[in-house]
């Protein structure tokens, strides 16, 4: 196991570094989001082939994290291709040095937030499929729905010219002010709930990914973020104060 996670970790911040590099040679974001999910499906199946990995619970471990890489990582290109920027990268994108914090970031992110399916995909013990396994694979999917549906929400509605200047409050985000980040926390949940059905020992401290996950979202590089342009740019109106006060910031409630 050690052997694997060391040649994914190096693999994980190489690739990170060379984005780097290219990223401060042409002063661009555009391809940021898309190193990184390309960096999940790459570690998730090198890890299956350095380790082995032939069971059932493995390949589908693979295959739902491949197939969040590819939907999340396509959407996330087109969106950028389509704003032209990405404002997370103001005032960064000109700065080599910061920029490459950004980077190194991104790879502890990327490997940490893999490291149950790195750890499952080492692993040779075969443990028949049981419950844990499909309450996991129920939880990714359904979070998998959630931040599709949401994305798609957002991206229909900013589309539309009559919303120009407006900010959404309708289908799912109506329940919760960021709903895309409620289901990737649902998801890497999820992951780490099947994977932990052959965990022994040590290996449960990967429980700090869906919890890492959780913590940057809603402390670090998502919801702090996104709330504080949304107060600066809404924050006057009183529509948008209704909706602060009576919408969940991430976790959805049915109104009643």
């Amino acid at each position: 196991m050690g052997g694997t996670l060391i040649k994914c970790a190096v693999t994980d911040l190489g690739i990170q570094w060379v984005g780097w590099v290219l990223a401060a040679t042409f002063r661009t974001e555009k391809f940021y989001d898309l190193a990184g999910s390309g960096t999940f499906i790459l570690l998730a199946n090198l890890s299956r082939i350095w380790g082995g990995a032939s069971q059932t619970r493995q390949k589908v471990q693979t295959g739902l994290v491949t197939a969040w890489g590819l939907r999340l990582g396509t959407f996330l290109f087109m969106r950028i291709l389509k704003d032209g920027h990405d404002r997370r990268f103001h005032n960064v994108r000109d700065s080599p040095g910061t920029f490459f914090i950004y980077w190194t970031v991104q790879a502890v992110w990327i490997f940490l937030t893999l490291l149950p399916t790195l750890m499952l995909n080492t692993e040779k013990r075969n443990v028949p499929l049981g419950m844990r396994d499909y309450i996991g694979w129920t939880v990714w999917g359904i979070g998998f729905a959630t931040q599709t549906i949401a994305d798609q929400q957002k991206w229909l509605f900013k589309s539309n010219p009559d919303n120009a200047g407006k900010f959404i409050q309708s289908g799912l985000w109506a329940y919760s002010r960021h709903p895309n980040y409620f289901g990737e926390i649902l998801q890497w949940s999820g992951l780490w709930l099947s994977a932990s059905s052959v965990m022994h020992g040590y290996q449960y401290v990967s429980l700090g990914s869906p919890l890492f996950v959780w913590f940057l979202l809603r402390y670090v590089s998502g919801v702090p973020i996104l709330e504080k342009q949304a107060v600066k740019r809404w924050g006057s109106e009183p529509a948008f104060q209704d909706y602060i006060r009576n919408t969940p910031l991430l976790w959805p409630w049915p109104k009643i």
